[in-house]
Formats: structure tokens, C-alpha cells, sequence
């Protein structure tokens, strides 16, 4: 049994999967809490729906990667910002608070 039919996924739930997992912030703790698949699971999903050459290079990619996995990684969420990077606001940059 293929692990979409396993979890009874939609076409558009698959899709859906497909790009958390590629996605290098995406967690596999936040796909199991969304649909429920362990990172097992995804890793069986995604050979199953990718060719084979392209499922290498995709678990090439997140085998050890420390942005994939919640306990590995040293920051909360989302994206890192300098504390130098300028705010925008509206059409005008302003000046960074010292």
C-alpha cells in the first residue's frame, strides 16, 4: 500500500507534502503535526513519488541537513536577519536603531 493511500492524502495534500519536504526550513516535525507522516514516513512518500534519480538528489540534500529536524536546529523560526539589515517601511528605508 503507497503511503498517500496509507494516510488517505488529496492530490492537492500530496503536492503539498512534496514541497514542505523539499523546503529547507520545513520541518519533518511540522509535516507529521500537519499530516501526520513521521520522517519515515516522508522519506517513503517521497521515493514513491519521485523518480528514482531525482529521490537521490532530494535525500541527498536533507540526510543530515539541521534545518530539517526541530532539535537540531540553533534558531526558533523562520528566516535569520542581521541585526544591521534596514527595516522597509512603506516605500522608504529607514535607519537602522542603535
Amino acid at each position: 500500500m503507497k503511503t498517500s493511500e496509507k494516510f488517505n492524502l488529496s492530490e492537492r495534500q500530496i503536492d503539498r507534502v512534496i514541497a514542505m519536504a523539499w523546503e529547507d526550513r520545513t520541518t519533518f516535525e511540522a509535516i507529521e503535526y500537519q499530516f501526520g507522516l513521521t520522517e519515515k514516513d516522508v522519506i517513503k512518500f517521497m521515493q514513491e513519488q519521485m523518480h528514482p534519480r531525482n529521490w537521490r538528489k532530494w535525500r541527498a540534500r536533507v540526510q543530515g541537513r539541521k534545518t530539517k529536524h526541530q532539535k537540531l536546529r540553533n534558531f526558533e523560526s523562520g528566516r535569520f536577519k542581521s541585526s544591521r539589515q534596514r527595516q522597509i517601511t512603506g516605500n522608504r528605508l529607514s535607519k537602522p536603531k542603535n
